[in-house]
């Protein structure tokens, strides 16, 4: 009889614990399936491709303690993305050094999902651009955060690394692929110094050739003026096409941004510009005849208003409401 009441409170355990503990352990054979199923999928490939189904059932459906991070692109050859090609290169080297590296664990995910393969995921996140980095959280639904401000810091692997790091708290060092142009370049230019070197013998004049170093010091200048070290920083795109209208954008609409071809855009201006102060000095110092230097000054005035207009038209529209329309003189 004493046993009677052991009985009946293992009865009553049963009965009112055996749903739950049974409903926890199959979320936990789920969660380990997914888990195991992306462990191995990442081991043959970096970055996961995804289409709907997949993307429904191990990134937007529970359980899941990881977090994935996903690309949003549009790669086939018919879409013309030319941007999500570049974004692409970027992100499989942030997948890859995250992959190969010491610290890597089950953490965190890279997958994509590419329109062509998963339309359906596109028209359930309301989604009409690409590419996209979004982040999708161990735990709740993505925040504002979670999606990656591509305008403004460029798709380059090691902003995409700050994002992550600022998301999920994993660190990673981005390891580029060995790129030999730049010691190939290097080595070229000392060739060639050296084989001048050589073939002039002991004349040495051309190192003290002040029009020279003028036109590198300029070259230099021009091209950091421009904005080439923003973009070796940023990695930002080369334009950007509407993939509803199909016009391209070679201008960033913001201040806070810009696009490679801006760049070109700008550092040719500014040539212009400099061209055009540089005939009115020829013009005002050299001993041509009066024709000529007129002629010079004239055309270096035009230059200087023709190029100086076109810079304040780019920067009216990076800096809207900017109230002077045409150059003052």
């Amino acid at each position: 009889m004493a046993a009677l009441p052991v009985l009946v409170l293992v009865w009553l355990a049963a009965v009112w614990g055996g749903p739950g503990v049974a409903g926890q352990k199959r979320k936990e054979m789920v969660l380990s399936e997914k888990v195991n199923q992306l462990m191995e999928w990442a081991s043959k490939r970096s970055v996961i491709r995804m289409n709907g189904d997949k993307f429904r059932r191990l990134v937007k459906a529970p359980p899941r303690n990881y977090s994935v991070i996903v690309m949003f692109t549009a790669l086939q050859p018919h879409r013309q993305c030319v941007v999500c090609k570049q974004a692409d290169e970027e992100y499989q080297i942030l997948a890859n050094s995250w992959r190969y590296s010491s610290a890597f664990t089950n953490k965190i995910f890279f997958a994509m999902v590419d329109f062509d393969e998963g339309s359906d995921v596109f028209q359930m996140l309301n989604m009409n651009s690409a590419p996209t980095f979004i982040n999708f959280p161990a735990k709740g639904k993505p925040k504002r955060g979670d999606t990656y401000e591509l305008q403004v810091r460029g798709f380059a692997a090691e902003q995409l690394a700050r994002w992550v790091a600022d998301r999920t708290d994993v660190n990673i060092r981005v390891i580029r692929p060995p790129n030999y142009a730049g010691p190939l370049m290097l080595g070229l230019l000392l060739a060639v110094i050296g084989g001048l070197v050589y073939l002039r013998g002991s004349n040495l004049d051309f190192l003290y050739n002040k029009t020279g170093w003028a036109l590198a010091a300029l070259c230099f200048v021009l091209a950091m003026t421009s904005g080439q070290m923003w973009n070796h920083i940023r990695g930002p795109p080369y334009a950007h096409k509407n993939p509803h209208t199909g016009q391209v954008n070679y201008i960033h609409g913001s201040s806070q941004a810009q696009f490679v071809a801006e760049t070109h855009i700008v550092l040719l201006f500014n040539g212009g510009v400099t061209l055009g102060m540089v005939l009115l000095h020829e013009a005002a110092t050299s001993d041509m005849d009066v024709g000529k230097r007129k002629i010079m000054c004239i055309a270096g005035i035009g230059l200087v208003v023709l190029f100086f207009s076109w810079l304040l038209s780019v920067f009216r529209s990076k800096y809207h409401g900017y109230p002077y329309r045409y150059v003052c003189l």
